[in-house]
């Protein structure tokens, strides 16, 4: 009977003792590997790839289509605005996103003439725990026909949404900040 409960407890040990090993192994930090910018002419080549895959092959259909051309055009007018970040007036159009989007909280825009997602994220509520205050409860606010001033940092599209997609970096009304990123503290 000594025998088995020796055997049971040094077999306990030695499990143990390889679950704690194991554990502080994946705890270690691992080591980044630095890679290189690619040049020119592999990113080249990696976009040539890319092309010939079926994805690659919609999205070039969706670019030539008339749908991505409105896109690229909209796109287009306000590049300026966005690469400056200066205000560009808009007019909310309406206050959901289009059917099946993914973009979080976001509404519908006007900018001279042509219309744009303006998309903020998923929601969450305020960096305080014990708040109930949400990130874009003053957007909420807003409504139909209401003139903006928003800014930008990042314009996108793709062939899911008929539409560009600006990212709300900043929403004024009437002279009144109604929203504005806060920039990431991390660097990234």
């Amino acid at each position: 009977m000594k025998k088995i409960l020796y055997v049971l407890i040094l077999s306990l040990v030695v499990v143990s003792g390889a679950v704690f090993a194991n554990r502080e192994i994946k705890n270690e930090t691992p080591k980044k590997s630095i890679s290189k910018p690619l040049s020119a002419a592999e990113r080249k080549a990696a976009l040539k790839k890319w092309e010939a895959t079926p994805d690659g092959i919609m999205v070039k259909k969706w670019e030539a289509s008339p749908a991505g051309q409105k896109v690229h055009a909209s796109v287009s007018k306000i590049s300026k605005s966005v690469i400056e970040y200066t205000n560009m007036e808009a007019v909310i159009t309406s206050l959901s996103l289009p059917p099946d989007s993914k973009l979080g909280f976001g509404m519908m825009v006007n900018i001279n003439g042509a219309d744009y997602i303006l998309a903020f994220g998923p929601e969450r509520v305020g960096t305080n725990i014990l708040s109930s205050k949400y990130e874009f409860e003053q957007l909420h606010q807003l409504k139909v026909n209401d003139k903006i001033i928003i800014r930008s940092h990042h314009i996108s599209q793709a062939p899911k949404y008929s539409y560009p997609i600006i990212a709300g970096d900043y929403v004024e009304k009437e002279g009144r900040i109604l929203y504005k990123r806060e920039v990431n503290k991390d660097g990234c």
